[in-house]
């Protein structure tokens, strides 16, 4: 009888889909997005993500998810609410995007393109 234990978490499976994570054959390994728009995206499916979560989601360690929520909560794209034990994070869809090239476009219209 196998008793192993999976180490996704039912609310993780919500936001990612198979054949995201599923191997490509024949693609190569860089994607057009960052991991802060990955975290972004992310939370954006389910704004009450645990980072171990959001780690798995975006394929970076927890550290690296702590790094990056404090970066957008400090530069204005998230605020993180303390919610029990946990974290509640609003998107601020209107900020405006960072790189001179996208500055006439904001977060949110961002991820409503990237919207299931």
């Amino acid at each position: 009888m196998n008793m192993s234990r999976t180490t996704t978490s039912p609310r993780t499976s919500d936001v990612l889909r198979d054949p995201v994570h599923a191997p490509t054959p024949n693609l190569p390994s860089w994607t057009f997005l960052t991991n802060h728009a990955h975290v972004m995206v992310a939370l954006d499916r389910d704004p009450d993500l645990r980072q171990r979560d959001l780690a798995y989601a975006v394929g970076i360690t927890q550290g690296a998810v702590q790094r990056i929520l404090d970066e957008l909560v400090h530069a204005g794209f998230l605020r993180r609410e303390k919610v029990g034990r946990r974290n509640h994070y609003e998107i601020v869809a209107k900020e405006p995007l960072r790189h001179p090239l996208d500055v006439k476009h904001n977060i949110g219209e961002l991820l409503s393109m990237l919207r299931d």
